[in-house]
């Protein structure tokens, strides 16, 4: 047995016995293993930072991308976010143990159901060292223990969070293998990862494409993932323009390196005229490259031309392609061809287009006049997510507390016998 697999199976079989004792902590204990974590993430700003700083410079080169290094970078306000997400999850009703939908039958029993933990959770991430906090947090509060595997870009910097969380962890009584992350960037750690169903219940990879690829294909553990965020904006005839150009800015401007970033901007045609002039002069000046259908260009000079390609591209990236389309029905049908299922967006001011986008956008959040950005854990209330899922069994969109849990039935009787 080769150094990497007698560290995985310890690592599995730790998890799985402390996966037993987080599944009975009460809520006042894990509530208070979130507040030390928090508390020791405050404290230990410097370090943090000093770690990020290395890893970011020994991504500079590398030459990660700006995207990649967007998502790897660690400063202050993203410091802030991890320990408000901490406090919120804290302050979150705990789902563990939750007896629902309870009802008398003909022969007497009850029937409901009670959420239950998962048990493991593995979670495959790159970049993004805020990951690592969010994701302990959610497992932890749902009552499952984790491992972790971070992308070797980030591997001081969480490190240096997994401290933080290991301190939490024993203040509160809690074991520290709940939460389990890799000192190693061996590629040969993921593979192991993913097959071992004995020790792991459902894997989570967040990450690019081939790499959520990959683990889907080769996994023999059930995989919660979205494989890219291809998000449209439809802009309706019925849309007021100045609402209509601030949320499409937002939505491809606010940040370019995430998933619910905007991608395919959809306009109908009897508004292009009115909306394109002005919307494209702004975000070229804010230094998008533009890529239009045949109509689009003839509206606005001087931008490159779209292909098929770019309908179902993920650009994470300055690019936005621009589509004319001619009424609500198009739109509809061209994001349920190209969209990776993870977010759009209508802008309208008329109530029954509005419902009818809602109905039959077939993506895991579907928005009316606000900003494909939102679609985001933190931003739904859920105080973080552990990712966001285009799949449609279990758990779709943010993935919260609640998906991090499964429900089994409960029968109460009293001596109850079958006839």
């Amino acid at each position: 047995m080769t150094d990497i697999e007698t560290y995985m199976l310890q690592l599995g079989r730790q998890a799985r016995a402390a996966s037993r004792q987080i599944a009975r902590a009460s809520s006042a204990q894990k509530n208070a293993a979130l507040s030390a974590i928090a508390t020791a993430l405050d404290a230990n700003r410097e370090q943090l930072m000093a770690a990020n700083e290395q890893d970011m410079r020994a991504g500079r080169d590398k030459g990660l991308d700006a995207a990649l290094l967007d998502r790897l970078e660690l400063n202050q306000s993203r410091i802030d976010t991890m320990i408000e997400g901490l406090r919120q999850v804290a302050a979150l009703d705990d789902p563990v143990g939750a007896i629902s939908d309870l009802k008398y039958r003909p022969s007497g029993i009850q029937v409901g159901k009670m959420r239950v933990p998962l048990g493991v959770v593995g979670i495959i991430y790159e970049s993004r060292p805020n990951v690592t906090c969010e994701a302990a947090s959610l497992c932890l509060k749902s009552g499952n223990a984790t491992i972790l595997r971070g992308g070797s870009e980030a591997i001081l910097s969480n490190q240096a969070i997994a401290a933080c969380i290991r301190s939490g962890l024993e203040q509160a009584g809690l074991s520290a293998h709940v939460v389990q992350i890799l000192d190693r960037s061996d590629r040969d750690a993921v593979g192991l990862l993913i097959t071992m169903p004995e020790f792991v219940d459902v894997i989570v990879p967040r990450g690019g494409k081939g790499l959520i690829a990959r683990i889907s294909e080769d996994a023999k553990v059930p995989v919660i993932k979205h494989l890219d965020g291809n998000c449209h904006l439809y802009i309706d005839d019925k849309a007021d323009i100045e609402k209509a150009v601030a949320v499409a800015i937002n939505a491809k401007t606010q940040r370019y390196g995430t998933c619910c970033t905007l991608e395919s901007l959809l306009v109908a045609q009897q508004i292009a005229g009115t909306v394109l002039p002005s919307l494209s002069q702004q975000l070229i000046g804010l230094g998008v490259e533009l890529r239009g259908c045949e109509k689009t260009r003839a509206i606005v000079d001087g931008i490159n031309p779209a292909s098929e390609l770019d309908w179902e591209t993920e650009y994470l990236a300055p690019v936005l392609s621009i589509k004319i389309v001619s009424d609500v029905d198009a739109a509809i049908n061209h994001i349920n061809t190209y969209s990776s299922q993870h977010t759009d967006a209508i802008i309208t001011e008329d109530y029954s287009r509005a419902k009818k986008f809602l109905r039959e956008v077939d993506s895991s959040s579907v928005m009316v006049n606000a900003s494909t950005r939102f679609a985001d854990g933190f931003e739904y209330g859920l105080g973080a997510e552990i990712g966001i899922s285009t799949d449609k069994l279990h758990a779709r969109g943010p993935v919260g507390l609640e998906g991090l849990t499964s429900q089994k039935f409960i029968v109460l009787g009293d001596g109850h016998i079958r006839q």
